[in-house]
């Protein structure tokens, strides 16, 4: 049988990752790839007694992105067609992942949305994530073709071999931004599929990569436009 990496980046998320981690093994053919991104909490301690299929380890915290591209890349080197991306904090139900990777055979990726449909939502999101959400998508839409609706979401699929065709190198939060774009640039075909917009942790703060919602959104308005001068001419400027 067909088996999945589940990969999972992970930082300081000792609270939730074992209670997470159960709920993604109770599902049949799936091989979790944990991304320790130098957790400093006790990530490290439960690493080391839990059985997944792989840890991946930084030896310091270098970015939400570098943790993805690590796990695309053991997807890619170990041989599977298909992976999912998911995080540790239980804002993603594990149990939807069967699903993500039924719909892979109408589409190269398969993109969780919060926005989709309301009657799911589990919670509020802060209203400054909302609106650079929001905001992003709005330009990714005309820029890739896609009718995105969260731009942001890290609960995904993806058929691998649609991944070598990505040149992806941004290691942060704005990662999302510049693998939008590739993936319009390279011709894969995309559908959202709609997840529980879950909030428990407002205090998160990026791991204070950014001084407030305007320097935030400024950087991922930057990687949009780097990005867009590679894109068709007949692509609107991440300018307009």
């Amino acid at each position: 049988m067909e088996r999945t990496a589940v990969i999972i980046p992970v930082y300081n998320e000792g609270a939730t990752l074992e209670k997470v981690l159960a709920r993604v093994q109770s599902h049949p053919g799936l091989d979790v790839v944990l991304v320790d991104d130098g957790s400093e909490d006790a990530t490290p301690s439960i690493l080391e007694r839990i059985h997944v299929k792989a840890v991946l380890r930084h030896a310091r915290n270098e970015g939400y992105g570098k943790s993805l591209r690590d796990g695309f890349r053991f997807a890619l080197q170990n041989g599977y067609l298909s992976c999912v991306t998911m995080d540790a904090d239980e804002q993603h139900e594990p149990d939807l992942i069967p699903s993500f990777v039924a719909a892979l055979k109408g589409a190269d990726i398969v993109s969780g949305s919060r926005y989709l449909d309301p009657a799911l939502s589990k919670g509020v999101p802060p209203p400054d994530r909302l609106e650079v959400n929001r905001l992003i998508t709005e330009k990714l839409r005309p820029l890739t073709g896609y009718d995105l609706t969260d731009s942001f979401c890290g609960f995904k699929s993806y058929r691998v071999e649609a991944l070598e065709r990505l040149d992806l190198t941004e290691t942060g939060y704005g990662f999302p931004i510049q693998f939008w774009l590739q993936a319009a640039k390279a011709g894969l075909k995309v559908m959202e599929m709609p997840v529980p917009l879950i909030y428990k942790d407002h205090s998160r703060n990026f791991n204070d990569q950014f001084a407030g919602r305007d320097e935030r959104l400024a950087h991922y308005l930057g990687i949009m436009e780097r990005e867009a001068a590679g894109l068709s001419p007949s692509i609107p400027s991440a300018k307009q």
